[in-house]
């Protein structure tokens, strides 16, 4: 691919290479890398979207993390936000003590029910360590995905969050969208009953808010069925189930398949802690927080601040 003429890129590249960084948040390098340019070109493209208004910077009087939870709490519904005010680099891995902090505020413990979902977020947090909560069951929120990436190590996440805190864990080696035959036949099994049966006396989930992969650029390859594709109105998901902007849930062929806590369980549920952290998320997350699938938030400055900027 020909380097354009930088003069004479057009503002529909202009407007490309902007979102990229400022709403995908992905690095200029990695910019440069997926269009074939220069690291120094996109740095001047990005330079003229700002100049010719294709991006607009404001500077904000500065306001404290507890004045943006308040507000976050407020405008989304929640019973907890908690906002940490860190560089993007190791943002993911600083959501782990404020996770912490509303684990050990719903005081689990012995006989306590913890489920977790996956997700980029949901493993750094529990990479980052969980707090002693001893006694506490750790279950999966959903069957695992056919795929090798690391944010989709659901049993491994309930493993090492049980040994983190002192609790026992309890697995489930299914995938997350079977066929209907092989969900009856799971659904058939006295052990993989008594797992299940946890997700309806959950005293806390953590549980990551993603983006639909078709619309998430921070997501390289992965494998997606054709369903989950075509997902008209969609803004985000909750272990895939699917939601706009005003949280309603968004059907799709896959839905009667899942694997996963019901839209139903979650609400049930005392503190689901969703936690994100990207500007691009703001949508998700509101549409998360409206139709009840978190009723708490832990995420970063930036996210929160995009969360309160939408109408």
């Amino acid at each position: 691919m020909q380097p354009p003429n930088e003069a004479g890129a057009s503002r529909a590249m202009l407007h490309t290479v902007a979102k990229l960084h400022y709403e995908a948040d992905l690095s200029q390098v990695e910019i440069a890398r997926r269009l074939q340019l220069s690291a120094a070109t996109i740095s001047r493209l990005l330079r003229r979207a700002r100049e010719e208004g294709i991006v607009r910077i404001e500077i904000v009087d500065p306001v404290s993390p507890e004045e943006i939870e308040e507000r976050l709490v407020q405008r989304l519904g929640l019973r907890r936000a908690l906002v940490i005010d860190a560089p993007e680099a190791g943002t993911l891995a600083s959501l782990a003590a404020p996770v912490g902090t509303m684990l050990k505020e719903r005081g689990l413990g012995q006989g306590g029910v913890l489920a977790i979902g996956w997700g980029r977020a949901v493993r750094a947090v529990i990479q980052s360590g969980l707090p002693r909560l001893p006694g506490v069951v750790t279950v999966p929120a959903n069957g695992a995905m056919q795929e090798t990436a690391e944010h989709f190590q659901i049993n491994e996440f309930v493993r090492l969050a049980a040994e983190q805190a002192g609790g026992s864990p309890r697995f489930l080696h299914a995938p997350y969208l079977p066929s209907k035959p092989l969900r009856d036949a799971f659904l058939a099994d006295a052990g993989f009953q008594d797992t299940i049966a946890l997700w309806d006396r959950v005293d806390a989930a953590i549980v990551g808010i993603g983006l639909p992969h078709a619309a998430d650029p921070s997501q390289g390859r992965q494998v997606v069925t054709p369903d989950e594709i075509d997902l008209f109105g969609a803004v985000g998901d909750v272990i895939r189930h699917y939601f706009d902007v005003q949280g309603n849930l968004v059907p799709w062929d896959g839905e009667n398949r899942l694997l996963a806590m019901s839209p139903a369980q979650l609400r049930a549920v005392p503190l689901v802690i969703g936690v994100a952290a990207a500007v691009a998320k703001a949508p998700a997350i509101l549409g998360a927080a409206r139709g009840g699938l978190v009723n708490a938030l832990v995420t970063d400055m930036r996210t929160a601040q995009a969360i309160l900027a939408l109408p």
